[in-house]
């Protein structure tokens, strides 16, 4: 093989943010399921099934997990089929994964933000730092710019109309994993803001996903909504339709009710176990009830009708945004102009070397 020396860049002070953000709730790496399901997760028309088949089967979940071993972070599965580090935290396996890339010979550069690509041979970059442009050149180019909608860990979008300028047709950046609003009073679910709506199942077109939600004081957030949303977006008046007890049937449910002739609701949680986030919307969605009977209660357990407005925008900062792409930039074989000065954000480094 033909050596390479590699450079990475970041445009903030560490690489790595984003990474770190999505610790603070575990770091969910990948999910634990068969290689045919987990294909199914990926949805769009700019994903050809066949072609994300075969990307996936070269670096499955299980690839994730062992290059995770690897780096000595051992994962586990939850009961949900996620898969975090034991640890649930990020840091561990972000310094262990920054040190096998400078064990390589992988170079950082931060504080270094793409301002100009000029394609060539060879290809030159110019970047912003803090001691001002800095032009490099450079064989290869790998573009991993990240989304819009976490400016604080580099995730700007600007990247957009630096490609567009350079004729790359390119799509309007849309939330991918986001919440959808709720067409309600703004104080009709403020009891359940936060609360989870534990084991449900979801469906929309024929598409069903389970797992969790959460009531938020605009709508409804969780993995289940967000595997439904390229279908959702399909939909002229896009709904969904809950099912609160997916492990009964429709006859049991009926069954555990059908002496029920008052208090519908308060009923149904001790009878049924319903949680508190379930009441609420049973209570407090506005085209749902009055119960009358425990008939139409029934009904409505099994198959909570819920239309949406829209999914909540892509909001810079936001945690209920989150987009498809995150991703430095890498040029490869690269010939410096300039050299920049030590940066103190990163550990120092062994000289950099050659590597297959």
């Amino acid at each position: 093989f033909r050596s390479a020396q590699v450079t990475l860049f970041e445009s903030k002070r560490s690489v790595g943010r984003k990474f770190l953000i999505a610790g603070k709730s575990g770091l969910n790496l990948t999910n634990a399921e068969g290689l045919e399901v987990f294909v199914s997760r990926y949805q769009g028309p700019e994903l050809p099934r066949e072609l994300l088949r075969s990307i996936l089967r070269n670096c499955d979940n299980t690839s994730l997990r062992s290059w995770a071993s690897d780096l000595r972070v051992e994962t586990f599965a939850a009961s949900s089929g996620k898969v975090f580090p034991r640890s649930m935290k990020a840091a561990p396996l972000l310094r262990a994964w920054i040190r096998r890339l400078r064990t390589l010979g992988v170079t950082f550069a931060v504080n270094h933000c793409l301002h100009q690509l000029h394609p060539g041979n060879p290809n030159r970059l110019i970047f912003v730092t803090p001691e001002g442009d800095e032009t490099l050149e450079s064989d290869v180019v790998i573009l991993a710019l990240g989304g819009g909608s976490w400016p604080q860990t580099g995730s700007t979008g600007h990247w957009v109309e630096l490609l567009e300028g350079l004729g790359v047709q390119t799509s309007p950046l849309s939330p991918a994993n986001c919440g959808w609003e709720i067409d309600r009073p703004a104080e009709s679910l403020e009891v359940a803001e936060g609360l989870p709506l534990k084991n449900i199942a979801l469906s929309a077109r024929g598409t069903c996903r389970e797992g969790e939600l959460v009531v938020t004081r605009y709508g409804l957030e969780g993995g289940p909504l967000y595997q439904l949303g390229p279908v959702l977006r399909t939909m002229e008046k896009p709904a969904i339709a809950l099912d609160l007890k997916p492990s009964f049937t429709l006859e049991e449910i009926r069954s555990k009710l059908q002496a029920v002739s008052s208090n519908y609701v308060r009923e149904a949680r001790r009878r049924l176990n319903m949680s508190d986030a379930a009441c609420a919307l049973l209570r407090h969605l506005p085209h749902l009830g009055p119960w009358n009977s425990p008939g139409v209660l029934s009904d409505a357990i099994k198959e909570c009708p819920i239309p949406l407005l829209r999914p909540r925008p892509l909001k810079i900062g936001s945690a209920s945004c989150r987009e498809r792409v995150s991703i430095p930039v890498v040029p490869v074989s690269l010939k410096k102009k300039k050299t920049p000065p030590p940066n103190p954000a990163l550990p120092s480094r062994p000289p950099p070397h050659s590597h297959p």
